[in-house]
């Protein structure tokens, strides 16, 4: 049974090489806009795509980009090469996990247990923690591989949400595309946020 969300406990945010860096970057924006603490780790892919895809270069301008004073008091950064760091162990308490954006050579990681790097360890301990683990997924097409391995996290436990914002609600800007997934995002990690208009609400 998936235990319940613990809104005291940091969320483990990790940050990967599947192209979609504006998710990532306004996922945690607002998660420390809603106060909640922050267990940040971004692989050696993903600040290659925050340099290509936001012109981001380190973790410095990303501090600046969600908020410095925020950043300050809720971010906790560990090394993706640290597989000995606190999210590793079970006994360390997190309210969930999110890979946002998680590419598909992570999902391969975690579907296979391999446990290579802090990324995929951290995502092995929510799954047998029986704790929230949600892969924003940013891949297409998907190949069969693809979707067996998505296949097999689901099974495991965790909550595969491809990146692909609906429409119903008229975007007009790429902001409210990007803004469409986060929403969904911190509904599943129990974040109340009014970023996007739910379906039957009028717009404003």
């Amino acid at each position: 049974m998936t235990r319940g969300l613990d809104a005291a406990a940091p969320v483990v945010l990790a940050i990967t090489g599947a192209s979609g860096a504006p998710y990532g970057i306004r996922l945690l924006e607002q998660l420390l806009v809603a106060e909640r603490r922050v267990s940040l780790i971004v692989s050696s892919h993903g600040f290659r795509l925050l340099r290509t895809e936001s012109d981001i270069a380190d973790l410095a301008q990303l501090r600046e980009a969600v908020g410095p004073s925020r950043w300050d008091g809720l971010v906790t950064v560990y090394d993706d090469g640290d597989r000995g760091a606190a999210p590793a162990s079970g006994s360390h308490l997190a309210g969930g996990m999110v890979i946002c954006p998680c590419s598909m050579g992570t999902v391969a990681s975690i579907a296979a247990g391999t446990s290579r790097s802090l990324v995929e360890r951290a995502a092995d301990v929510a799954l047998k923690e029986r704790r929230p683990l949600l892969l924003v997924t940013r891949e297409t097409p998907l190949s069969l591989i693809h979707l067996e391995n998505m296949r097999q996290v689901t099974l495991a436990g965790a909550t595969v949400m491809p990146a692909a914002p609906g429409f119903y609600h008229r975007p007009t800007r790429i902001e409210e595309l990007v803004d469409f997934i986060v929403a969904r995002a911190l509904d599943h990690l129990g974040v109340p946020n009014t970023l996007a208009p739910r379906w039957g609400e009028p717009r404003e």
